[in-house]
């Protein structure tokens, strides 16, 4: 299974979109400063996710909400207007 995931920055409210195939795993390397992006931000919040049966259908789905509409879509939706 693959997921795409949706993470709060506890330090400046911002919203990361993602995808990977094992999501605890990947949780804690973004809060252990491991992810270049998003090290400067930490602690994250995990708000949501969503399950796929394929890596590329996971893929479309993460670059769909990346786009600018569906991301303001998502802070309205949990609270993370800046």
């Amino acid at each position: 299974m693959y997921f795409v995931y949706y993470l709060r920055s506890k330090k400046n409210n911002d919203i990361y979109i993602g995808s990977c195939e094992s999501l605890e795993k990947r949780y804690k390397q973004h809060n252990s400063g491991r992810v270049k992006s998003t090290k400067a931000y930490r602690p994250w919040e995990l708000l949501g996710k969503e399950t796929f049966n394929s890596r590329s259908e996971a893929m479309h789905r993460e670059r769909y909400l990346k786009s600018h509409q569906q991301k303001e879509i998502l802070r309205r939706r949990y609270g993370c207007l800046n």
